[in-house]
């Protein structure tokens, strides 16, 4: 029999989410919670996001236990947690019906007018932030749900009680088609996560679906520059609103594009015709006049996203002004840290080649001497699929220091190391440890130089002791 979430997630239920410290687990805990769900929740290692769940109330458990479901009414699991988890399996066990994280954002969502969810192989967090910045300038009052820490919120997520909720939406494991969006914006498609998808073609299959999930009254907003995503959404069966820089049919798109000091200004012209609703400037099709302060092309392409998924949802150009002229980059997301005896340390989330390659080529327009880049590479499985695109890109940078796979829900299985990625980039220097990562960094730094720290795993803490030496 199949069980409907909505029936467990009412005011007085109890719900027990395995892996709460994650970023869209935490926020689903306060969601519930501020709904009159009981909450417990569990996760494998202590971290400040379980101490502030307990400042809220909510029991955090170190470990995961069997006995930690006990007198739950249903558990929710992250992506991650599998069928033989020690508390997925007591669940099983006792008939305490298990939900996917996804399920229960998506029953979440249908209690809203609007669903703006963001989904992308790359560039999601940056848009879906950029969105809520959006979305607070124009007085929207939304509801928010991101993959990292938003400075303007302090969080990961915001409870509102306007109309609308965004949120980014991820394809692994098919997660997003458990969302209900009635905006889908679609970033890019490209070949990642081959540890669950088959190929490119499967991915492809996977974005179309989510697009299909939009109602007919909805709209799918798609990157007319990314083939890959053109291609799965034009056979979505839904109304399409194109974005783009090179994409010369885009219904919205950037003109009088200059640079200064590596950050970009342009105006954002739209076509109006189907959208009335929004009172256009200038001519009818001037929307918005943009100076944004993050740099490089893929940012203005998020910044194109963003206003094309605001303009659709009746945003006003002078919102989409004051919001992303406001926006200064998510947490993860070319965040400074701090300076090392003269160079600057920036960290950066970066996992697949073409999000590495859009960062060393924006950290190459801003004048430093040189880009120094710590990369860890995420999951052998991706290490492994785009092995050579790594090693190309990799070399864009003046010294690539190569920090070891981290393994992320793998086990290496196929015995590669990121020392095979540092054997083929001239200068390139493989340090096993964390620890060697923040040394070789503190020997190299000098003034004029930029240091990048990039990945999905714990690089990050490599760059957070190279600032504390100083």
């Amino acid at each position: 029999m199949k069980r409907n979430i909505e029936d467990y997630i009412k005011p007085g239920a109890h719900a027990h989410l395995v892996g709460i410290g994650g970023v869209s687990m935490a926020p689903l805990a306060e969601v519930l919670r501020g709904k009159g769900v009981e909450i417990t929740g569990s996760d494998m290692k202590e971290s400040e996001t379980a101490g502030h769940l307990r400042s809220l109330g909510i029991p955090v458990t170190i470990g995961h236990l069997p006995q930690n479901v006990e007198g739950a009414g249903c558990v929710i699991r992250t992506a991650a947690v599998h069928d033989d988890n020690p508390e997925i399996a007591a669940a099983l066990a006792s008939g305490i019906p298990v939900f996917e994280r996804a399920q229960a954002w998506g029953a979440i969502m249908g209690h809203y007018q609007n669903a703006l969810c963001v989904a992308g192989t790359h560039g999601k967090t940056t848009t879906t932030s950029m969105c809520t910045h959006i979305f607070l300038a124009a007085r929207r009052d939304p509801s928010v749900m991101i993959g990292g820490t938003l400075p303007i919120l302090g969080a990961s997520h915001r409870v509102g009680q306007g109309d609308t909720i965004i949120a980014e939406s991820c394809e692994y494991c098919n997660s997003f088609l458990s969302f209900a969006p009635t905006v889908a914006v679609v970033l890019n498609v490209e070949a990642d996560h081959l540890d669950f998808f088959k190929d490119l073609a499967d991915i492809q299959k996977s974005f179309r679906a989510f697009g299909a999930l939009v109602p007919e009254r909805g709209c799918v907003v798609v990157n007319g520059d990314n083939a890959n995503a053109v291609e799965a959404m034009s056979g979505c069966g839904r109304s399409l609103f194109r974005f783009g820089l090179r994409d010369s049919g885009a219904d919205c798109r950037a003109e009088n594009l200059t640079w200064d000091r590596g950050l970009p200004t342009f105006d954002i012209l739209v076509k109006g015709e189907r959208y009335a609703h929004v009172s256009l400037r200038v001519g009818g099709e001037r929307y918005a006049h943009v100076s944004l302060r993050v740099g490089g092309e893929h940012n203005v392409s998020n910044a194109l996203a963003a206003a094309a998924a605001a303009y659709v949802l009746g945003v006003p150009g002078a919102a989409v002004e004051e919001g992303l002229n406001a926006f200064t980059g998510a947490g993860r997301r070319f965040e400074k840290k701090g300076v090392c005896r003269g160079a600057d340390v920036y960290d950066d989330y970066a996992h697949h080649p073409d999000e590495l390659r859009a960062l060393l080529i924006m950290a190459k327009t801003l004048g430093y001497q040189r880009v120094i880049c710590a990369f860890q590479p995420h999951t052998y499985t991706r290490t492994a699929a785009l092995f050579d695109d790594f090693v190309e890109v990799l070399k864009l940078a003046d010294i690539a220091v190569l920090a070891e796979i981290y393994a992320a829900r793998e086990q290496n299985t196929m015995g590669i190391s990121s020392l095979d990625l540092a054997r083929r980039i001239p200068g390139a220097v493989f340090c096993p440890h964390l620890e060697g990562v923040t040394a070789q960094l503190a020997d190299m730094a000098q003034p004029g130089d930029l240091i990048l720290t990039v990945g999905a795993g714990d690089i990050y803490l490599a760059g957070e002791a190279l600032v504390r030496r100083g």
